[in-house]
Order: C-alpha cells, then structure tokens, then sequence
C-alpha cells in the first residue's frame, strides 16, 4: 500500500557499505522502519542522506506492506526546515539524546495524532527558542501523558513523589522516590508551559538529577526500555 505520510525520523543504522536502515515515527502508522537502499552512495537519487538525521521532520512517500518486515521510502522531502536544531551544540545533544528516548518510548505500529503532533510541535518550538536548557525535562514529563504513565498530580503539597506508582505522597515506602530539591524542581516543570521553562533557575547538578530521576521514571514504567547512551554526553555538553 503506498502512503503519503508525515514522518519524524528516530534513528538511522548504516547497513552495508551503501545503504540505511531508518526507524521513522509517521503520522498515519506510527513507528515503521525502512531499507533505504543505495543512498549513501547516490548523488542523484530523490533520497537524502541528509533527511535521515535525527528528529527531522519529513514528508515521505512510502509503501508499507505492514508484515512487520522492513518497509521501503519512494520519495522524501523536509516537511520542516530546522535553524538551529543540528547546528546549534548545546541543541544538537539534545536532539540525539531525545531521539534516543522517543526511539526506546515509542514501539506500537499504529497511529496516535496526539502524540505526533506534540512531538512536532515540541521540537519546532525548540528549534525557535533560546533558552532552552529546562527544555528536555518539560518536554518528557509531557511525553508520558501520551504514553500512559503522566503524574498523578493530585496531592502535590506532599514529600516524596513515588516514581513506581507516579503519585505525590507523605510516606515513602520501599520504591524510589523523588524528595527534598529534587522534588521541588519537579513540580515546578510539571506545572508549567514551554514558554515560561527558563524561569526555572537550576545550577547543572539540580538538572542533571532531575534528569536522571526522570530516565529512571522511563525505566520503570516502559517494559524492555534502555538508558539512552547520549546522556552522558548530554550532561558533558551542558556542564
């Protein structure tokens, strides 16, 4: 069947000397994976390797046999055109280590609009914006909300936010738990929009914790979900 089709690219796996394997999240069957045949090595094909770095958002024609095999891409061109995402360093390390985390989250082969849109909108809100380094954490506390495991805001005046269950609480009990700094930083993110991220004034250490909890938030809520590898060079560029 042939698709046309948004599609926001997660990662991409060099196979062979000439060609890449490419997991793509698309508007119309969620995550899909493609053979691109030949395109590192074709200088006239309507393929770019270009197209296929992390996060870039596409718009691509694409048949999809929808047998679980590798899908193929006919055509592609940028659906959206990034300032600063892959140019900017700080914004770069970010980009992979979200791509990372939304490639280790997102598993089903169907489509969810919401969750699309709030990936593209997300990312071209930080493609525009400056002051951006709260920007990774508000942007998967969101992410949960349409993953299934979005906070449970009620009681939030508690001190320990239970990472298990995902409720606030006045008595920890034997699972990890978020308190004291940490906690304050989170309810803060939690409560806010995009726009007002860098008010929240974190030194790195109160960042790099919070981020930490939030992974581990990841990990115990996503069954067979891995700790991205590019977090450490994330908090490398950001110290």
């Amino acid at each position: 069947m042939q698709v046309t089709t948004k599609a926001i690219i997660l990662t991409s796996l060099k196979y062979g000397d000439t060609s890449l394997i490419t997991r793509a999240f698309t508007a119309t069957d969620g995550l899909k994976s493609y053979l691109l045949k030949g395109v590192l090595s074709s200088k006239k094909g309507k393929l770019k390797t270009a197209y296929f770095q992390p996060l870039t958002q596409l718009e691509i024609v694409a048949n999809h046999k929808n047998k679980g095999t590798l899908e193929t891409i006919r055509e592609a061109k940028v659906n959206y055109h990034y300032q600063t995402l892959h140019s900017q360093i700080e914004k770069n390390a970010m980009t992979q280590f979200l791509a990372e985390m939304l490639s280790n989250s997102i598993h089903e082969e169907e489509s969810n609009q919401g969750l699309f849109e709030y990936i593209e909108a997300s990312l071209q809100w930080l493609d525009t914006n400056d002051q951006t380094a709260n920007f990774h954490l508000h942007f998967l506390i969101n992410l949960t909300r349409y993953l299934g495991f979005y906070p449970d805001t009620n009681s939030m005046n508690s001190n320990y936010f239970d990472l298990l269950e995902g409720e606030f609480t006045d008595k920890p009990s034997l699972n990890p738990v978020l308190t004291g700094e940490n906690l304050i930083f989170f309810k803060k993110v939690l409560g806010i929009n995009f726009d007002e991220i860098h008010t929240i004034k974190m030194n790195k250490a109160n960042r790099q914790e919070l981020l930490k909890s939030l992974v581990l938030y990841f990990e115990l809520h996503l069954q067979g979900f891995r700790k991205p590898k590019s977090l450490a060079i994330l908090n490398e560029v950001f110290s």
